[in-house]
């Protein structure tokens, strides 16, 4: 009975800093559990549709060349980091058994061990940039049994027109491609440089005036994949987004067909109205190509025009 008297008086008595102290603490707690959630969750949701989540066979290479990468550069961090404790806590002031050495000033071991480790992390991720590198070349055509898609893709201010040159059609902002068929894309710009990227399809390439660039893609699975312009191009950079819609190939044949009934006509006269700088234009569709605007950008025989007032 003394002893719990004797608590209860103590726990009266305690000073207020104390208990405040204590409440303190389970609020910081419960804001910590809090924000590790909500980093947690962010952490998971920017997997999905980006290049974490890939749903061809580049996307899938570059993700393990990802995971390779990191694994190899954790292998030297984690350590390193776990050292960094575990000296700090050793060699602590008060530690009588560390050993404290003025003195020492060289060792061949642990100078083989600091210059190895890196140079063996250098020799890992440069192989795999030089593999991957070569086995992910844009221009390099992709293992299939099945005959690409040909798709010329025009960098516009600020959109992005898709010519298919075998189809005869044409469309802005959107494209639409056969599940399980490599995309062959030929890519140009009518001026500035921009960056054309699919992040779940993969290859990441420049769209450029005057010149022509390839890139082999190919989606695996029937879905809607956003593009993005990942190079700064002007005002309307942050709005020049487009999406490739992969189908099966007997509803790929369906659209393409819906298309040449539907769609307008691309001819002179309509390209010269597309290379005018607009800013958020929604998606078109050009079921007849009176021309084919694509071999004149590439050579340069076409050239935008328009003034910094226009562009605004």
């Amino acid at each position: 009975m003394k002893a719990n008297i004797t608590r209860d008086v103590c726990q009266r008595n305690t000073p207020c800093t104390l208990r405040t102290g204590g409440v303190y603490a389970a609020v910081v707690r419960r804001w910590a559990r809090a924000i590790g959630v909500l980093c947690a969750g962010a952490l998971l949701a920017s997997c999905r549709e980006g290049v974490l989540d890939p749903r061809g066979p580049v996307g899938h290479a570059e993700r393990v060349i990802l995971f390779d990468a990191t694994a190899i550069m954790l292998a030297v961090v984690v350590p390193v980091i776990i050292l960094t404790l575990a000296f700090a806590w050793w060699f602590r002031a008060g530690n009588r058994r560390a050993t404290y050495r003025p003195d020492w000033e060289y060792s061949g071991t642990i100078e083989l061990i600091v210059w190895a480790i890196p140079a063996l992390v250098i020799l890992f991720l440069g192989g795999i940039a030089w593999i991957g590198s070569h086995e992910l070349d844009p221009p390099k055509p992709l293992a299939s049994a099945t005959s690409p898609l040909e798709v010329e893709v025009v960098s516009l201010d600020w959109r992005w027109l898709f010519i298919y040159p075998q189809e005869r059609i044409a469309t802005v902002n959107y494209l639409v491609v056969p599940t399980g068929v490599p995309v062959h894309f030929r890519l140009t710009s009518t001026s500035v440089m921009n960056s054309f990227f699919i992040p779940q399809l993969g290859s990441q390439i420049y769209a450029m005036a005057g010149m022509t660039t390839q890139l082999n893609l190919q989606a695996d699975q029937a879905g809607t994949y956003p593009g993005v312009s990942a190079q700064f191009s002007g005002p309307g950079f942050s709005d020049m987004r487009f999406t490739l819609v992969a189908d099966s190939g007997e509803k790929f044949a369906s659209w393409v067909a819906d298309a040449h009934t539907s769609g307008g006509v691309l001819d002179s006269a309509t390209f010269a109205q597309l290379v005018q700088p607009t800013r958020g234009d929604g998606h078109l569709t050009y079921g007849t190509l009176a021309d084919d605007p694509f071999d004149m950008i590439a050579h340069g025989h076409m050239a935008t025009q328009w003034s910094p007032k226009e562009a605004l």
